[in-house]
């Protein structure tokens, strides 16, 4: 099974305007949208398109929180999040009016006892479970939160991170199966502006040297660069397409990578559905559907 868990699941309140913003004044709508959100539950909605069971795992407080569990779950999603008792699952406001404008929450306190709660769940992971971790830690737990990793090891789960700067860094010990830096975030853990592929494979053998077994990076038009763990370097183009949203491609890809991965063992298969899903969201205005990645397949 793939468990993915996101700390700060939010709802994003997107209202879109037909004149720019203008500050101190009334600003009237022409339409809105909510998206349920946060990085694993982005990975956890492409992976049900790909017909790929997983449970969306975190924490939700209030009545946000239920708002946001039950439209999961009328998308068929599985979900076991934690329950706080105080506090709400935070609202962002994205506001589209040409350029576009966010005003993200910062989402309810998590006590000691709520984290002690999920790693209680995660102690049930088995042998040959992925537990995919994404974005960012809210300001209520401790920055190396992402060392859980630790009570893993030895028990064949294999582990994806996502995320940047030393919340990866520090996972490195830990041997995940797979991280995902984009090539900008790659640079800036080796400390180097990365502008040749050379050196973008120089860099991702430097993570693996870390502890890393498999390095995907993305590189947005430029496709994407797998260093896998027998040493292979893989390379992908992107297919051709009009990018409309850039928000979940790379929670997009890794799902993709996962499934493509779980399904063949072939780490060529799991780059050209990890790239198809990538994409078909960036060129979607939601998360991608199974149809978009259908279509980008047979393009790759």
């Amino acid at each position: 099974m793939i468990y993915t868990v996101t700390f700060n699941p939010a709802i994003d309140y997107v209202v879109r305007l037909e004149a720019p913003l203008e500050v101190g004044e009334v600003n009237r709508a022409a339409g809105e949208d909510c998206v349920l959100g946060g990085k694993g539950i982005n990975v956890s909605g492409v992976l049900a398109q790909l017909g790929c069971g997983s449970v969306a795992l975190g924490f939700v407080a209030g009545e946000t929180g239920a708002w946001l569990e039950r439209g999961l779950a009328a998308q068929g999603m599985k979900t076991d999040f934690v329950h706080l008792e105080q506090g709400m699952t935070r609202i962002n406001v994205k506001i589209k009016a040409g350029q576009e404008t966010e005003l993200n929450g910062a989402g309810p306190d998590i006590p000691e006892s709520a984290m002690q709660e999920l790693e209680k769940k995660l102690d049930s992971l088995n042998e040959d479970d992925i537990l995919i971790l994404a974005g960012s830690i809210p300001k209520s737990l401790p920055q190396d939160t992402y060392e859980l990793l630790a009570r893993l090891q030895g028990r064949g789960v294999r582990a994806v991170v996502d995320a940047t700067r030393d919340l990866l860094v520090n996972v490195l010990q830990y041997h995940p199966f797979l991280i995902k830096p984009n090539n900008h975030e790659l640079g800036e853990i080796v400390g180097k502006v990365l502008k040749t592929e050379e050196e973008i494979i120089a860099a991702a053998r430097t993570l693996q040297e870390k502890g890393a077994r498999n390095v995907l990076v993305s590189m947005a038009g430029d496709g994407a660069l797998l260093v896998d763990e027998q040493g292979q370097v893989h390379r992908i183009g992107c297919p051709k397409g009009k990018v409309v949203n850039s928000v979940g491609a790379g929670d997009s890809m890794v799902a993709g990578f996962v499934a493509g991965w779980m399904q063949t063992r072939s780490y060529s298969f799991a780059l050209r559905l990890g790239t198809a899903c990538g994409s078909a969201t960036a060129f979607s205005l939601g998360l991608a559907t199974k149809e978009k990645i259908d279509e980008l397949m047979k393009e790759i």
